[in-house]
């Protein structure tokens, strides 16, 4: 029986999101990396298996012009709708309002992607970071969920075009920051994966900068795309909510995207650290980041929860995804 092992992609590759196109292949999309020469705004990879991955290239070349000199391009997301893909990402502003969430459009899942011109929501600090686009498929809507910053994780109805927020619309707090809970200090990285008849929220928190073992994988569900959510340590007594921990191998496990293969198995695609070789897991001041690269593991479900075998990332072979 085929196999793999973790890493799947062995680069730095922070927050990656994975998309299936149209033309049968995946595409991985992830946060900025200054390790390459030349940095690379927002990262895109493919595959045909999702175990062997291309190099990542570049796929927003020209920086929005709201946000031309930073180095601060985080977590994106893409949507594809008729030929059109549309990315959605964080970057810091040009004009000191912190963290903003931006539209690109491209006409291939590879880009170029070209900025639309301005923020679609700006704030202070880094509130807007981490966006998700989510079609709906009770509704028909087309969602954005977003948020960090010690705030809680929102969501809020997008345009047709996708392109805007819907008139009228107003962001939705659906699952809140808990300093009671282990990892849920900070919520972040929000996920939305549909599998009749839940609604499934992951996200993840608490810092994944900080310290060996301070972040992790948590997951919330409801029966409808816009809440109210309830968390797994509310649903169940336990002590939290998380379901991908860290463990001697992999550190800080986190914002994940969710993946469905031809068999119809689920999977998380996330990334850590490998304490193998940064055995700290923690970027020390004025240093480069401690690489983040792209695991995956297949998720099972019991009593209507998702979970990963060992509750952590895989650490020996296992069976590859279902593809054509």
């Amino acid at each position: 029986m085929p196999s793999y092992s973790n890493p799947v992609l062995d680069h730095d590759f922070p927050d990656p999101t994975v998309l299936r196109a149209p033309d049968g292949r995946y595409y991985a999309y992830a946060t900025q990396t200054t390790r390459a020469i030349p940095a690379l705004n927002i990262q895109v990879a493919w595959s045909d298996d999702l175990v062997h991955w291309s190099q990542p290239t570049e796929a927003l070349p020209v920086k929005p012009g709201w946000a031309s000199t930073t180095q601060d391009f985080w977590s994106p997301c893409v949507d594809v709708r008729d030929d059109r893909y549309v990315m959605y990402f964080a970057a810091k502003s040009d004009a000191d309002m912190g963290q903003c969430l931006g539209v690109a459009t491209a006409a291939h899942p590879l880009g170029p992607f070209v900025d639309s011109g301005a923020p679609l929501v700006a704030g202070n600090g880094f509130i807007n970071i981490d966006p998700m686009a989510f079609d709906d498929p009770e509704s028909g809507k087309t969602l954005l969920y977003w948020g960090s910053g010690f705030e809680p994780i929102k969501v809020q109805e997008l345009c047709p075009d996708r392109l805007r927020f819907a008139a009228a619309s107003t962001p939705v707090a659906l699952v809140e920051p808990c300093s009671d809970r282990r990892y849920e200090r900070l919520v972040e990285g929000a996920f939305v994966h549909f599998r009749d008849p839940y609604y499934y929220l992951f996200y993840s928190g608490d810092d994944c900068f900080s310290a060996q073992g301070s972040y992790a994988v948590m997951v919330a569900r409801s029966l409808s795309a816009t809440g109210p959510f309830e968390p797994l340590a509310s649903v169940t007594g336990r002590v939290h909510s998380a379901i991908l921990e860290a463990n001697e191998r992999w550190g800080v496990p986190g914002h994940n995207s969710i993946i469905t293969d031809e068999a119809g198995q689920d999977w998380i695609v996330y990334h850590a650290v490998d304490l193998a070789r940064d055995p700290l897991g923690v970027t020390p001041p004025g240093a480069a980041p401690v690489p983040r690269v792209m695991c995956i593991d297949r998720l099972h479900y019991h009593d209507g929860w998702p979970y990963v075998v060992g509750g952590s990332p895989s650490t020996a072979p296992q069976a590859t995804p279902a593809v054509g």
